[in-house]
């Protein structure tokens, strides 16, 4: 009866205690945990509006944005509307207040930029297409493409509209356009689409780092503020899928088929050259006979050209056993060592001083010199045991 309470006393402790032991060992742990969780809460509560990093994207702060301008176009009244695909495009109303702006325009495929000029022409709209290259003019029935040109320290406005007098144009690099414009054809105009169509070759002149150089801003300006509302689109990269016409060769530079005809053409030219150097092939019974003494001088001058004088000096030591071996009738595989026991008792001198001179462990020589004493040794003793 006594011992029941004794037995419940003793196991309450181990109840209590892993509870409280377990709670102080990862005390730590949550309290981190927890901390990081709101401080990634506070920078996604903090954090300012996404921005693009495209260029010439009117959202993009960067040097190569068009933040700025999109920016005093607003201020200055004009209502700016960012477009980012051709779908949206599409969907967006027209009217002849409007003026669309093409940016990113390499990624416009064919189908795309023929939908957005009847898109425009329909609404009888402006459209500026920024640095348009070889396949979107082609697109555009514009025959020609564009042409590097120097800027040098600006150029000037020189153009039947007098909308760009006395303005300079300033830009590390452009373009000029296959048509006649202003600023030597880097800002060309045209009517053929039901609308005013403008091609600037000049698009840096719309970056946040260059706008504020020469008159880039009233250029900008005077191109894009000229009417209510402008649309501008940037183009995206999906809106190529629906393009009919894009294939490999599209995508190819143009200097690609020139490189490699001129390529071909030369390695046809070296063949020939090559060819006429190597002279008409002269046939030549076989087996061809080479004489001993070609192929024994021809190994010297290698042994002499490579400085190995321990080979030189073993193919003499080698050739003087063979030749005392086949004298003294000691046959063809006899070891070394053999004769030069043979050699030393023909010719009665000692078996060391025999192996110093023919034997397959002697010492190299160390120049030119001491191999020359050394055949001179050799010839010797081979006249020698030739006597004995």
């Amino acid at each position: 009866m006594t011992t029941l309470p004794r037995s419940t006393t003793a196991a309450t402790p181990p109840q209590a205690g892993p509870v409280t032991t377990g709670w102080r060992r990862h005390r730590s742990t949550l309290l981190i945990v927890g901390a990081l969780l709101a401080a990634l809460a506070l920078v996604v509560l903090t954090q300012g509006p996404v921005t693009r990093a495209a260029d010439l994207d009117p959202d993009n702060p960067g040097p190569g944005g068009a933040q700025a301008v999109a920016r005093v176009l607003d201020d200055q009244g004009v209502v700016v509307e960012v477009v980012r695909s051709a779908p949206a495009l599409g969907t967006t109303a027209l009217d002849a207040d409007s003026l669309v702006v093409v940016t990113s325009s390499s990624d416009l495929g064919t189908s795309t930029t023929r939908a957005l000029l009847d898109q425009v022409a329909s609404a009888g709209a402006g459209l500026v297409v920024v640095d348009p290259g070889v396949r979107l003019l082609d697109t555009l029935a514009i025959d020609g493409g564009p042409t590097r040109i120097d800027v040098g320290d600006g150029v000037p406005g020189s153009c039947d509209d007098t909308t760009y007098d006395d303005l300079v144009l300033v830009v590390d690099g452009a373009d000029a356009m296959p048509l006649d414009g202003c600023f030597s054809d880097a800002l060309a105009a045209q009517d053929t689409i039901g609308g005013d169509l403008t091609l600037l070759g000049a698009g840096q002149l719309l970056s946040n780092d260059q706008v504020l150089r020469g008159d880039n801003a009233a250029i900008a300006l005077r191109l894009l503020g000229g009417r209510e509302r402008l649309v501008w689109y940037v183009a995206s990269p999906d809106d190529l899928v629906a393009d009919d016409g894009i294939g490999i060769t599209s995508l190819l530079p143009d200097w690609i088929f020139p490189g490699l005809a001129i390529l071909l053409l030369s390695t046809v030219l070296l063949v020939l050259w090559r060819g006429r150097r190597l002279g008409p092939l002269a046939s030549e019974p076989l087996p061809v006979v080479v004489k001993a003494i070609e192929t024994t001088r021809s190994r010297g001058r290698l042994y002499r050209r490579s400085g190995d004088l321990a080979h030189a000096a073993d193919a003499l030591r080698a050739a003087t056993r063979s030749r005392t071996g086949a004298r003294l009738r000691l046959g063809a595989h006899v070891a070394d060592t053999v004769v030069v026991d043979a050699v030393a008792r023909h010719v009665g001198r000692p078996e060391s001083e025999i192996a110093t001179l023919i034997g397959a462990g002697a010492h190299a020589p160390a120049s030119d010199r001491d191999l020359i004493v050394l055949a001179n040794d050799l010839a010797a003793l081979e006249e020698e045991v030739r006597r004995a």
